[in-house]
């Protein structure tokens, strides 16, 4: 039977009194909270699996850099847990920073390495080394199975699968499609900084993406995508690209004849928010069909 209402843990302590109960194979569903509709998918995920369900819910700090909106990030723990409420949640976990890191930053962080310098990465220095540290100390702590990720942060999954495996950590790491809105906007939480007028302007990134996935569908190869893309969307109006571009399976840039599984990327600002986005695509042919009307944005790692 599902459980109706999640235990609330909010330090190591009551966490692991509530561990000591579940049953096997115990996932862990990892979010800053702020749960919207993306985050129940992951829950579902992880429901499905038929045993233990972990939810933490912590805004780390070490994954946000001077001038980031760690402050103004949304606390909604009360009304997280009343969202999970009846979906097979079992405990949520919701430390505080000195509950995870009692001695303050850790002298000791996990390095992530060349794919982890690229793209959000080079935007954001330090942000990978702050997400894999708290999910390396957050696996420990759960003892999880296997964890539960959205493919929007396509980037950093990547990134958390090269760590369990260089590490040897043991647990399997499932994602999840992205959860749009009916506009096509990914779910996020930032989505809630935007002005109407701003989320119409927002809308140009999954725009862009869909249409270097068709690009690639159409055989156009990996530089003809990259053309669509960069002639897809148009800064100015508020909006302004930290990049957009099409990446192989290991977040190096596709190129030249290269074919097969990739992933059309994209970070933008519109007005003071930032938002991230990806798309899964098949790049089928070395063809080239021009950039037609392509400006030049910033398409570099």
């Amino acid at each position: 039977m599902m459980a109706a209402t999640p235990n609330l843990a909010g330090d190591q302590a009551t966490l692991g009194r509530a561990l000591a109960h579940l049953a096997s194979p115990r996932c862990v569903v990892m979010t800053m909270g702020a749960l919207h509709a993306g985050h129940l998918d992951l829950v579902d995920a992880a429901t499905a699996y038929g045993g233990s369900v972990v939810v933490t819910v912590f805004v780390n700090p070490l994954q946000f850099g001077p001038g980031e909106d760690f402050d103004a990030y949304p606390r909604t723990v009360q009304a997280d847990c009343a969202a999970l409420a009846g979906r097979g949640v079992d405990v949520v976990y919701a430390p505080t920073s000195a509950d995870m890191y009692p001695g303050g930053e850790p002298q000791v962080s996990i390095v992530p390495g060349p794919a982890g310098e690229r793209y959000e990465g080079k935007i954001r220095p330090g942000h990978f080394a702050g997400v894999l540290t708290v999910v390396a100390k957050l696996l420990g702590r759960t003892r999880a199975d296997i964890a539960v990720f959205g493919q929007k942060d396509a980037q950093q999954v990547h990134l958390i699968r090269q760590m369990v495996h260089d590490l040897d950590l043991g647990v399997e790491i499932v994602t999840v499609a992205t959860r749009r809105d009916p506009d096509g906007l990914a779910a996020s939480s930032r989505n809630a900084y935007l002005t109407p007028a701003e989320r119409q302007r927002a809308l140009a990134l999954p725009r862009a993406l869909h249409a270097g996935a068709a690009a690639a569908a159409d055989g156009v190869g990996a530089e003809g995508v990259r053309c669509t893309l960069a002639a897809s969307l148009d800064p100015g109006d508020g909006l302004t690209v930290d990049y957009l571009d099409l990446v192989g399976p290991d977040f190096v840039p596709l190129g030249g004849t290269s074919t097969g599984d990739a992933t059309v990327i994209g970070a933008i600002r519109v007005g003071t928010t930032r938002l991230i986005d990806n798309m899964p695509v098949t790049v089928v042919g070395p063809g080239h069909r021009g950039c037609g009307r392509a400006r030049p944005l910033p398409l570099s790692p």
